[in-house]
């Protein structure tokens, strides 16, 4: 008997513990006021300013989209510090326009034989290609191909020209 009147005083001590206040009436909230400061203007904000992921970018001379050779050493593949940035840039573009497609035609200058050059061509624009996709850019948007010597820039026998024919051209869609 007595654990019975233990237990129906821990039951009416429980059901009293939990009893909870009734809700407290809602508060209407504050009244927000749509307001223009003095002299605003409700016409659109319009700007000379192109979007940098826009189409737009890639033929506007101020655009660093513009810029779309990678110039290279004798005999290498290795992407110059200076041409970093530019490959960010192409980079992000394309993240940002999924549905883009590029072609990166690697190129060499005469000298050495047509595989070689062809081999290098390749390699130089497989170079510029990874560059791209460590920015964004995804493996079904970019090609990377080669024209070895067959497309030169330049066709004087000088070092200042052999190292024009040294590049990775980017084409973008419609442009190939």
């Amino acid at each position: 008997m007595r654990t019975s009147i233990i237990s129906a005083s821990l039951v009416a001590v429980l059901l009293t513990a939990c009893s909870s206040q009734p809700p407290a009436p809602e508060q209407k909230p504050a009244a927000v006021e749509d307001r223009q400061p003095a002299g605003a203007s409700t016409a659109p904000v319009t700007s000379d300013v192109i979007d940098p992921y826009s189409l737009a970018a890639l033929k506007d001379p101020k655009s660093p989209l513009s810029k779309r050779s990678i110039f290279f050493d004798f005999d290498s593949y290795i992407i110059k510090d200076e041409f970093k940035t530019l490959l960010e840039q192409h980079g992000k573009f394309l993240a940002a326009n999924s549905k883009i497609k590029m072609l990166i035609q690697g190129n060499a200058d005469e000298r050495g034989s047509r595989e070689y050059n062809l081999a290098l061509g390749q390699k130089r624009s497989e170079a510029v290609k990874k560059a791209l996709l460590l920015n964004g850019a995804k493996e079904d948007q970019v090609e990377a191909v080669s024209l070895g010597e067959e497309k030169p820039r330049c066709s004087d026998q000088t070092e200042d020209c052999w190292g024009q024919n040294r590049r990775g051209d980017i084409l973008y869609s419609g442009e190939f």
